[in-house]
């Protein structure tokens, strides 16, 4: 009865966090969405104000040459004694620079239009590029659950003094977490390969009922081959579903290894294949080589799974590889050059540096730990602290927005003008933020007397 009650329990709490798992993920999408839409207001409102101000600046000339226009024409009439010739030549002269004149003003509409234009269809290939593309959700996780059939099992996994477990942990390096959790373990692990081949492991070693420190070594050395055989099956499939042809043996693996990483909650084959399928739909808008396009998407970031550690960027070391297996110059410094750690050589180069922002900044792409949120929040918060006549400082709307409250006594109004702007550039300099940071100084002076 007792354990069909905590089954019972258990089933309710998982049901719970699902529920508040998919809430919270709703949230986060909402207020990616708000923030998307405020950046794109205030940037339509920066247009719209350049704009303004060169209309402004047209007018004034015009009303100029308008001037010098009649001032010339006055000073015709008072010389009207000249020859018919030198009267002439004068005429011609005058009408050549106002013809000019319009030319450039007509130049000049022509090329603002020919901006707003191309803004609107960058824009616009952007917008239906996403939209063509079907989208994951970030799911995974550091730890992976393993289900038992009884918890007397548990008993023979950790084995004598612990013997079994340890040798698990230490031939998969993976943490095996066993705790009241009825008929479950818990193996928790950053590296997703890792864990794969812990539960595959622990898979085999129940069935067969032998689980010994010598046994588990011989399973664990099986099923490291068998992954890296999936490895490879997955690094296929994936080339032969987008259409990639000539990828050398090692860079497929690469793609396959790519099954069992991820970032900030983003499998990294998921956004390679998106980035790569992104990539492929812009060129193919802007007339550009698709397939080439697609193969650099899809390598980006083969740097992030290499065989062997490096002190090189995952870019730089990516570059590195594809260059080795024989990939085209353009492929080679897309990749390279995806965070501006080489020179754009290559028309595809920043199609695909848009590609792989446009994949990890969709709402729901990426999801960020919560320690490394409320640690960002706390920067916020003390580098604003850090400057002279700052009273109080917070975070708030999630990190978008940081209102700094100054003593008035040693703050001006000049003063706080300048704070704005030195904080907002300090936060832009030394921080690592997604979207766009608010910076609003406060300062009130107030006055308080009591009558009595």
């Amino acid at each position: 009865m007792k354990s069909n009650h905590d089954k019972e329990v258990f089933e309710k709490t998982k049901k719970i966090n699902d529920t508040e798992n998919r809430i919270r993920q709703k949230e986060q999408t909402i207020n990616q969405k708000e923030g998307n839409l405020e950046k794109q207001i205030k940037e339509n409102e920066a247009i719209k104000e350049n704009l303004n101000r060169q209309i402004e600046l047209v007018n004034i000339k015009r009303t100029e040459l308008e001037k010098h226009q009649e001032e010339h024409i006055r000073r015709l009439e008072k010389i009207a004694g000249l020859s018919a010739d030198e009267a002439r030549t004068q005429l011609i002269e005058s009408l050549k620079a106002e013809a000019h004149t319009q030319a450039l003003s007509l130049q000049q509409e022509i090329m603002e239009d020919a901006k707003l234009k191309a803004n609107k269809e960058a824009r616009k290939i952007i917008i239906q590029t996403i939209q063509r593309t079907a989208a994951e959700q970030a799911i995974e996780n550091t730890i992976t659950v393993f289900n038992l059939e009884s918890d007397e099992i548990k008993g023979q996994i950790i084995g004598r003094e612990g013997r079994n477990i340890r040798a698990i942990e230490a031939a998969t390096g993976v943490d095996l977490i066993v705790d009241d959790t009825p008929e479950a373990i818990i193996l928790s692990s950053f590296d997703p390969l890792r864990r794969e081949i812990a539960r595959l492991s622990l898979q085999r070693l129940v069935s067969d009922g032998r689980i010994h420190p010598a046994r588990i070594e011989e399973v664990v050395e099986k099923t490291k081959k068998q992954i890296e055989e999936q490895v490879m099956e997955i690094g296929e499939r994936t080339v032969i579903e987008l259409g990639i042809h000539g990828l050398h043996k090692e860079l497929v693996r690469m793609v396959g290894r790519m099954r069992f990483r991820s970032s900030y909650g983003q499998n990294l084959l998921m956004h390679s294949r998106e980035t790569a399928n992104l990539c492929a739909t812009m060129a193919a808008e802007l007339g550009l080589n698709a397939k080439l396009a697609k193969r650099a998407g899809l390598l980006h970031d083969i740097g992030k799974v290499p065989d062997e550690e490096s002190e090189l960027s995952h870019a730089l070391l990516g570059a590195k590889l594809a260059e080795k297996y024989g990939e085209n110059p353009a492929v080679v410094n897309a990749i390279g050059a995806h965070h501006d750690e080489m020179e754009m050589q290559f028309v595809i180069s920043p199609i695909v540096q848009a590609c792989d922002a446009i994949s990890g900044a969709r709402p729901g792409a990426r999801r960020e730990i919560m320690q490394q949120y409320l640690q960002r929040i706390k920067d916020l918060e003390t580098l604003a602290m850090a400057y002279t006549g700052v009273e109080k400082a917070y975070a708030i709307q999630a990190g978008r927005e940081l209102r700094v409250i100054v003593e008035a006594d040693k703050v001006t109004d000049a003063d706080s003008d300048r704070l704005s702007f030195e904080i907002a550039q300090k936060i832009q300099t030394e921080m690592t933020f997604p979207g766009q940071i608010k910076v609003t100084v406060i300062r009130e002076k107030r006055a308080v007397n009591v009558a009595r």
